[in-house]
Order: C-alpha cells, then sequence, then structure tokens
C-alpha cells in the first residue's frame, strides 16, 4: 500500500485522491508512529505526499495549513509524535537531495539502490559529478606568466572533493594539536577548508532543489511555533546534516532562520542547543560564527547568540575563555562597530582576567576606547574595580577587628580577594557558609581554612583558580555537607578522594555548561 500510494503522489500529485484519501493516512502516521526506522516505507510515503501538497495551485500555503492541522489550534500540540515524525521526514528528504553525492563519495549503495536490489557494485551508476569553483593548476601556471588572476570553473568528481576535504581537515589537526585535543576531527573543521575549496558550489538537479526548499522551509515553519521550538532545538543540536548540506550555501543560508528563532528564544533549553552536544564537538554556535561555513553576515548572528548565552547561565570564565582563544578577532572587530553585546564581552575578559598577554590586553582596551559605548564601559569597569580594591581594604579591616566572631553566613563573590584574605577568614570561628565565587582565591588559602573553620558547612569556590593541591585540603573538613567546585581545574581523581574523605558530603557542583552534569548527589 505505502508504495503504490508514493508512486500515486509522484505521478499524480494533484489528484483528488491525495487530498481526500491519502490527507487521514499521512495524518494518523504522523501522531501515531513510534519509529520511521522499522517502517521506512511510511516515511517515504508522507514525505512523497508533502511533495504532492506543495505542487498544488497553493503550494507552500497549503503545506502551511497542513502543518497548522497537525499542530491543532492551541497553544500546544495535543499529539507528542507529531514533531519528532515531521522531524524525521524532514531530514529523511534532505539527506536525499545530496545522497547521490554522499554514496558518490564514499562508494556504497544508495538507499534508492538497495530499494531497487542494486547492492552490486557493477550495477552502481558512474560518479555524479559536482561543480566545483576553484583555481585550476594549468591556469595558476599560466597566470604566472600573464600576471592575471581570475578563477575559471571545473568539474571534478564528489570523490576529488571528499579526497580535498580530507587533507585540509588533516591540516586543520595538525594546527589544533597544540590544544591537546585528541577526539575525533569535527565536522566544522572538515568543512572550514583551504581558500581552494571555500568556494565550492554544489549544483542540484531542479527536482532536488524544490525537495530542499520544501523542506527546509517546513523546518522553518516548526521554529515558529513556541511549544515545538524547544523539542525542535534539541532535535537539531546533533547537527544531523551531512557536510555536502553543510557545505551548500543555500541550505546553510535559509536554514539561518530556524537558528536565529534558536538564538531568540529567551528559554535556555532552546538557546542551549546552539551549543555542542558534548566537549569537542562543534554545534550551531561555531557553525555560523564569523570562520565558520554558514557565516554571511559579518557576524550579526553571532552576535545575538552570544547574547543571549551570556544572558542566561554562560556568563562564567570558561565560556568568556573560549571565545579568548577562538573569537577574540570577530569579538573586537563586532566592537569596534560598536556592537554592545562584544563591548561587554571584551570588558568582563578585562575584569574576569581572561587574557594573560599584555599587548593583548592593550589592543583590547584600545578597541573599547575606539567608541563611545566602549569608552563608556571601560570607564564603568575602571570606577568598579577600584570600588572593589577599596572594599577589599575595608573587609580585611573590618574582620580583622575580632567584631564577628559569631558570623555563621559570609559572601565575598565577585570581589577581588585572595588567598591572603584567609588570614581574617580564620578569625571567624562560626562561620558556615562561605561564597568565594568569582574570587582569586586559591590554594594557599584553602589549605588555611581547611586547619581553622571546623565548623564549615557549605562552600562556594566556583570559578576560583584553586586546583587539585588546594582541594584536596578540604579532606580534613568532615562537617563539609555542600561544595560548589564548577569551573576549577578539579581532576576526577580528586573528585573521587573527596567523596570518600567527605562523608557528610551530600551536594557536589563539578560542572557549569549545560551538556555536562550540572551535580553530582550521594
Amino acid at each position: 500500500m505505502p508504495c503504490c500510494s508514493s508512486q500515486h503522489c509522484r505521478e499524480r500529485p494533484r489528484s483528488m485522491v491525495v487530498i481526500e484519501v491519502f490527507t487521514p493516512v499521512v495524518q494518523r502516521i504522523l501522531k501515531h508512529n513510534m519509529d520511521f526506522g522499522k517502517c521506512p516505507r511510511l516515511r517515504l510515503f508522507t514525505q512523497e505526499y508533502i511533495l504532492a501538497l506543495n505542487e498544488l495551485n497553493a503550494g507552500m500555503e497549503v503545506v502551511k495549513k497542513f502543518i497548522h492541522s497537525m499542530h491543532g489550534p492551541t497553544g500546544q500540540c495535543p499529539h507528542p509524535r507529531v514533531l519528532p515524525n515531521l522531524v524525521a521526514v524532514c531530514l529523511a528528504a534532505i539527506y536525499s537531495c545530496y545522497e547521490e553525492f554522499i554514496n558518490s563519495r564514499d562508494n556504497s549503495p544508495s538507499l534508492k539502490e538497495i530499494r531497487n536490489g542494486c547492492q552490486q557494485q557493477c550495477d552502481r551508476k558512474p560518479n555524479l559529478p559536482l561543480r566545483l569553483l576553484h583555481t585550476s593548476p594549468d591556469l595558476v601556471s599560466q597566470e604566472a606568466t600573464l600576471t592575471e588572476s581570475r578563477l575559471k570553473p571545473v568539474i571534478v568528481t564528489s570523490n576529488e572533493i571528499h579526497v580535498e576535504v580530507e587533507r585540509n581537515n588533516t591540516a586543520n589537526q595538525k594546527m589544533t594539536a597544540n590544544v591537546g585535543n585528541d577526539s575525533e576531527p569535527n565536522l566544522i573543521d572538515c568543512l572550514m577548508v583551504s581558500p581552494t575549496c571555500s568556494t565550492m558550489s554544489i549544483e542540484l538537479s531542479a527536482q532536488a532543489d524544490r525537495i530542499l526548499g520544501c523542506y527546509v522551509e517546513i523546518l522553518k515553519m516548526l521554529s515558529d511555533y513556541d511549544d515545538w521550538r524547544p523539542a525542535l532545538a534539541s532535535l537539531l543540536q546533533p547537527i544531523p546534516f551531512p557536510k555536502e548540506a553543510l557545505a551548500h550555501e543555500k541550505f546553510t543560508k535559509e536554514l539561518k532562520y530556524v537558528i536565529q528563532r534558536f538564538a531568540e528564544d529567551p528559554r535556555q533549553e532552546v538557546h542551549s542547543c546552539l551549543l555542542s552536544v558534548r566537549a569537542g564537538k562543534d554545534g550551531w554556535f561555531q557553525l555560523y560564527s564569523p570562520g565558520g561555513v554558514a557565516c554571511d553576515d559579518d557576524g550579526e548572528l553571532f552576535a545575538s547568540m552570544v547574547h543571549i548565552l551570556m544572558g542566561s547561565c554562560y556568563k562564567t570564565k570558561k565560556f568568556l575563555l573560549s571565545l579568548a582563544e577562538n573569537k577574540l578577532g570577530p569579538c573586537m572587530l563586532l566592537a569596534l562597530r560598536g556592537n554592545q553585546t562584544m563591548v561587554e564581552i571584551l570588558c568582563l575578559m578585562l575584569e574576569y582576567n581572561i587574557i594573560d598577554n599584555n599587548d593583548t590586553q592593550l589592543q583590547i582596551i584600545s578597541t573599547l576606547e575606539s567608541t563611545d559605548v566602549g569608552k563608556r564601559m571601560y570607564e564603568q569597569l575602571c570606577d568598579r574595580q577600584r570600588e572593589l580594591k577599596e572594599l577589599d581594604a575595608d573587609l580585611a579591616r573590618l574582620l580583622s577587628s575580632g567584631s564577628f566572631g559569631n558570623l555563621e553566613n559570609l559572601s565575598l563573590a565577585f570581589t577581588n580577594v585572595t588567598s591572603a584574605c584567609a588570614e581574617h577568614l580564620i578569625k571567624l570561628p562560626s562561620l558556615k557558609q562561605l561564597n568565594l565565587w568569582s574570587t582569586q582565591f586559591g590554594d594557599a588559602g584553602l589549605r588555611l581554612l581547611s586547619e581553622h573553620l571546623t565548623m564549615l558547612q557549605v562552600l562556594n569556590l566556583c570559578e576560583t583558580p584553586v586546583t587539585d593541591a588546594g582541594l584536596l585540603a578540604l579532606s580534613s573538613m568532615k562537617s563539609l555537607c555542600s561544595l560548589n567546585m564548577n569551573s576549577t581545574k578539579l581532576s576526577a581523581d580528586t573528585y573521587e578522594d573527596l567523596k570518600v574523605f567527605l562523608t557528610s558530603l551530600c551536594l557536589i557542583r563539578v560542572v557549569a555548561c549545560p551538556g555536562d552534569l550540572a551535580s553530582v548527589r550521594q
């Protein structure tokens, strides 16, 4: 039945059978199907049905009304399987647009060939050529004598493109070897190739182009529904598209609308999906940031993503350090253009001592002073630093007076206190809760606290420069029941040791960013 129905949709898309007979069938499939992997023909039938709707006179308006009927008139779709099934259909359809390129690259039978029973290599069609615009080696030698630079379009097979991508990916691995990341190559690294491949232009057939346009438009429609957006962001977070699609300018340009919708959503469960699924892997944030293969707007979307991420729970040294290491140039350029988010980022880098190099610090200060908004925010930063230093001095005098012997709760978060302050803190023997978040309190201070503050129960060391050497000293503080070590240099071994020695510990926080474990409860 699905096979005949799919054929009918392809051959007679304007038939009344499509609307009157197939519509309730497809609606039932989308509402109740649990796994298209077990019923691929149902997915193919649904895919052909939607394409048939797109062939009607009203085109995408009919498709839009169908999507709306599947969602329902209320603000919450009552059928939880509709969205994942629609996304599965979209992903399969988009994959099919590039399937010939993909299979000519990896020399494996396509899904279409498997369906037709053609699995032998000798039965396969010849490689479908891709049009790649790059400088021909022969032309380069001619230009050397003619002193004339121009580009010549040449036809190469997708096998050659694959070789070129892999060769440049090897170069990228060498460039990133000093970072110490021994994981497999990132998808984005494979796409960020040399100038020769950066001008790659994939030319789809007219039919594939219509299919691509239809299903990318559906993804855009899905992103417009507030209740569907969190699940859609989660489904797209791993970047479930082939490299050929991400290297296709038309695809990334159209998909940009969906990513923009994620970046505009204030819910953390949505915009956190702009980041990678796990450490060592790139996500949409990297793909659409300056230098990414999909960036075509001089960093406007990048600034929007940074703004929403920093406005959530990402105002951490870890996130700023990542920007400083990988995107400092774009941040400074956007700051020069007056982008307030990037000006704030540069100020935070200075405030949190993210930049160690003095010359780079001077460049950032010069960038801030080049615009009115930057100059104003930098002056506010300097005033705030002076006030904090005066506060630290007053705090030291206050604690040394000995008038707070019964103090049980003290927060020094976001001040400039260092380990030297420990000499005054140990004069508070009744202290039970101490917050040192985002201070310069280090190992020496921890060792001193562990010897004197025996009644301490809650300790916050988030974003402090403490290391294993100081954290191990906490093993003697048996009364500790809550310990926050977010964004510190804690190792796995020390973490396990602390769990053994601190038997009263019921909550340990060990990481700061989504995608990692936020806390471990015992």
